[in-house]
């Protein structure tokens, strides 16, 4: 481990010591995340068009309890909350993964992994059971896309990712969070660049939208 994210690591873990434990999702004290809020991260899982033809299939709203963990999660360092939402992120990728597709990540800055000490997507994937390659790598530096409409997202990511190849074949690419899938469908164009036939998208949340929008559709689990 490089010696910032030892570090980082260090620090988190006296603060976890010294302050006392809140729930992520409401604050009530003494407890990581309350049984209320726990139960609020059941999967709901919706599938969303992206453009270019792709859907995204999420598990979770992005907002409330949600959302607080989520952001707990990444921005706080609280780990084992890892967890609490790995069984939804496991319920989407059984929905959406075929038999032999490979599994990658949207790669995350340097930036951000000496920020946090670690790869959020990383621990959420392996807290729910599932391997995953590198396949796709940063290939340029973009603008914080909060903030940015549709149209900007989309010019702000595009080239931003490189894949290495990919001889043919299903590729699964996974998200924390989609907005407008700008990034996803970024990714998505390099892994067929790189080879792959087919990619899907995952992602553990979506932003919910304010009005009903064609093309997206709740997907019933059986």
């Amino acid at each position: 481990m490089p010696l910032s994210a030892a570090l980082t690591s260090s620090f988190r873990d006296a603060l976890t010591f010294w302050l006392p434990v809140a729930c992520a999702g409401c604050g009530v004290v003494d407890t990581d995340l309350c049984a209320g809020c726990r139960d609020a991260l059941a999967p709901s899982p919706i599938r969303r068009a992206i453009g270019s033809g792709m859907t995204v299939t999420s598990a979770l709203a992005f907002d409330g309890v949600a959302a607080r963990v989520i952001r707990s999660l990444k921005e706080e360092g609280r780990t084992g909350l890892a967890r609490d939402l790995a069984p939804a992120l496991d319920a989407v990728l059984r929905l959406a993964v075929p038999a032999g597709a490979r599994v990658t990540t949207v790669p995350g800055t340097r930036a951000a992994f000496r920020r946090r000490g670690f790869r959020p997507l990383d621990i959420l994937l392996r807290r729910a059971g599932w391997t995953h390659e590198r396949l796709l790598r940063v290939a340029r530096a973009t603008d914080d896309q909060r903030g940015l409409g549709r149209s900007a997202r989309r010019e702000n990511v595009g080239g931003a990712f490189a894949a290495r190849p990919v001889p043919g074949g299903v590729v699964v690419v996974v998200d924390d969070v989609v907005t407008t899938g700008s990034t996803l469908s970024e990714a998505a164009r390099a892994l067929r660049a790189a080879g792959a036939d087919e990619v899907i998208a995952v992602a553990l949340a979506h932003t919910p939208r304010r009005r009903n929008i064609e093309g997206e559709s709740r997907v019933i689990e059986t």
